[in-house]
């Protein structure tokens, strides 16, 4: 696997764990009557590449799962972010699919 891959990788470990720990605090924060993350930083974490984690933060916490808005971004930027890995690890995977 090249370099480039390996920094990838790292990146989305990385940014889905701080999703993940962005959802986790902000739930606790919501729980103690506390200053809360806003919405557009967590959704903002799923768009850089922390989607997974994000809805693994929202299932899990049961956070943000009422919020149409997240209910529908989330799981939308996981796909996209799925097709993205795909098409990075195997370019020929669109052709091969439409043949």
């Amino acid at each position: 696997m090249s370099s480039n891959m390996e920094v990838l990788k790292l990146y989305w470990w990385m940014i889905n764990a701080a999703a993940l720990i962005l959802y986790l605090s902000d739930k606790l924060r919501a729980k103690q009557g506390r200053w809360r993350i806003p919405e557009a930083t967590l959704l903002f974490s799923a768009a850089l590449g922390g989607s997974a984690g994000a809805l693994l933060g929202m299932l899990v916490f049961r956070h943000k799962t009422q919020h149409r808005r997240f209910a529908i971004l989330v799981p939308l930027l996981l796909l996209l972010q799925m097709g993205l890995d795909l098409y990075l690890r195997r370019p020929d995977w669109l052709a091969n699919l439409i043949r």
